[in-house]
């Protein structure tokens, strides 16, 4: 493994641990520098190919969907380890659909559907993302909408 430092691969591995309810593994490293970092190994069930809506296909990239909730829940009282759970469970639950290539559409529904039981906020703040709010009543008729959910 190359240090995040000074760019050598002289690490070692210092403490390995289950991560994320056991589907992947937790390692502290320590470079010959002597800069510690930590590292995840994950298993990989089949390559997912992201089908976008215009039709490109791209590699599933777990850190490009870990990236979109982070900023959906910045400054929010969401811990890390509840954060990288919910990511794992996602990326576990598109492996287990059984299908080599997944709409973007499905990825931002199961994104969609968790942070509304994790957050309301970064649910909102995905939303208005990912259904592209162009203007102040588009927030407005999502909201709108919530609420007659909530009234049912």
């Amino acid at each position: 493994m190359i240090c995040s430092s000074c760019k050598k691969g002289e690490t070692s591995v210092v403490d390995s641990r289950p991560a994320e309810d056991g589907t992947a593994i937790r390692r502290r490293r320590q470079c010959a520098c002597g800069h510690r970092f930590t590292t995840f190994e994950r298993v990989q069930f089949r390559e997912l190919m992201v089908v976008k809506k215009n039709g490109r296909k791209s590699s599933f990239d777990r850190d490009k969907l870990a990236k979109s909730i982070y900023i959906a829940l910045k400054k929010r009282p969401i811990d890390t380890d509840t954060v990288e759970k919910f990511i794992s469970k996602i990326s576990r639950s598109l492996e287990e659909l059984g299908q080599a290539e997944i709409t973007s559409n499905t990825i931002g529904t199961m994104v969609m559907e968790g942070l509304k039981e994790l957050d309301p906020v970064a649910y909102v703040r995905f939303a208005s993302v990912y259904r592209n709010f162009k203007e102040e009543k588009d927030f407005v008729q999502f909201v709108d909408r919530l609420d007659v959910y909530k009234k049912r």
